[in-house]
Order: structure tokens, then C-alpha cells, then sequence
């Protein structure tokens, strides 16, 4: 078939789970940059109604949710599955890519992720403190989940990479930049350790921020 074709906003960390996908499964894809000034232009909301990233292009086939995305991704092509076939295994690595998009993101990458990172960054702004400390319970919360299901594994759902930690490790990885990580993480070095595994991987060096800035393509 076709190369993949993901329209994305270097950065995200949903379209950086979706090349890390890709990457595992040694794919062909070039990335299709789309603006934050462009989110809501027509020739988006043409491929993703809701006018977020990513959205993919495979053929004459598209797509958009990251989740969607990714079990395509892991169903079409060949290669490691990064599903298991343990029904319970395959449940808790449905567990942690729900907690990733409900609890992960909402509650600790919106109001910590992108104040520290993001704002800074992409808009030349200042985080707000006041939202940052306020997002710290729950963040602290949901660090403290993901370290008890992670427990003494290499990742997170046994001894092989699925499509949990390839949603999680963009998301974490960004966190990782914020001054709060250091709180979060100390008394979970689990946490830190999963994470310099996977940074490790070929497939998140070659999907870093820096790295998608530089081959996206105009869409």
C-alpha cells in the first residue's frame, strides 16, 4: 500500500504516538505540517471535523483519534504486534491508553504540559503558576496510578513494547521538560527508568520535536 501521510503539529504528543507507531512497525510516512493558525481552516476540518491532530492518510483511506490511528496502524501493518493477544493483557493496555487520554492528558499535560512547555515554546508566553500549582494533586494522582500499574515491569503492560507505552511516552516525555517532573517522579523512579528505556528506542529518537520540525512538509 501507499505511504502513510499523518498531518500534525510537530510537538503534539498524539501525532509523536502515532509516527513512534509507525516507526516500530518500519513504515513509510512523511509528516504534513498543519499551524495552530490553520487547526480550524477548511482543508483541516476536512480531514479532522474537530479540528485537532492527527489525522492520517493511508490511500485513499482516512483517519483521525489517536486511538483509531493507532490500532490501525498496529492491524494493517506487518512486524512486532503492539497488541497482545492475552485478552486481561490486552485490557490493561486498553486501561492505560484511556487514563493516558482522560486522566494523563486532561489533568496534568493541558494545565503542567502546556504552561511549562508549550506556552513557552510555541507562543513566546509565560506559564501561569497559578494554573500549574493548582493541576498538582491531581497530577500527583495520576503519576502515582501509572507507577503502580507499571510496578517492576520493562513496560507497561509486561516484557514487550504495545500500544500503551506508545501513547504514554510522548505524553511523558514532554512532562519531562516541566521543573514538576523532578516532584512527580521522586519517589516513582520507575517512572524514570521506563521512560530512558523507551527514549532509548530508535522509534522516539526518530520522532523527537526537533526531529518532526525538521522533515514536516507543507500540507
Amino acid at each position: 500500500m501507499t505511504d502513510f501521510v499523518v498531518h500534525n503539529i510537530p510537538g503534539s504528543p498524539f501525532g509523536r504516538a502515532v509516527l513512534i507507531a509507525l516507526e516500530e512497525k518500519g513504515a513509510s510516512y512523511r509528516v504534513a505540517r498543519v499551524g495552530l493558525a490553520t487547526m480550524r481552516a477548511p482543508e483541516h476540518l476536512a480531514r479532522h471535523p474537530f479540528g485537532r491532530v492527527p489525522a492520517i492518510e493511508h490511500g485513499d483511506f482516512r483517519l483521525y483519534e489517536t486511538q483509531a490511528i493507532l490500532r490501525y496502524v498496529d492491524r494493517v501493518l506487518g512486524g512486532a504486534p503492539l497488541t497482545p493477544a492475552d485478552p486481561r493483557t490486552a485490557a490493561r493496555m486498553d486501561q492505560l491508553m484511556n487514563i493516558n487520554d482522560w486522566y494523563l492528558f486532561r489533568d496534568v499535560g493541558i494545565p503542567i504540559g502546556f504552561q511549562r512547555v508549550i506556552v513557552p515554546r510555541l507562543m513566546g508566553g509565560k506559564a501561569d503558576e497559578a494554573v500549574v500549582a493548582a493541576a498538582m494533586p491531581k497530577a500527583d494522582a495520576v503519576f502515582a496510578q501509572l507507577s503502580a500499574l507499571l510496578a517492576d515491569q520493562a513496560y507497561f503492560t509486561g516484557s514487550e513494547v504495545t500500544l500503551a507505552d506508545v501513547m504514554l511516552a510522548p505524553q511523558l516525555d514532554l512532562l519531562r521538560e516541566a521543573a514538576e517532573w523532578a516532584a512527580l517522579t521522586r519517589t516513582r523512579p520507575n517512572l524514570e527508568a521506563w521512560l530512558t528505556r523507551m527514549a532509548a528506542r530508535p522509534s522516539l529518537a526518530a520522532t523527537t520535536w526537533d526531529r518532526v520540525e525538521a522533515i514536516a512538509e507543507a500540507a
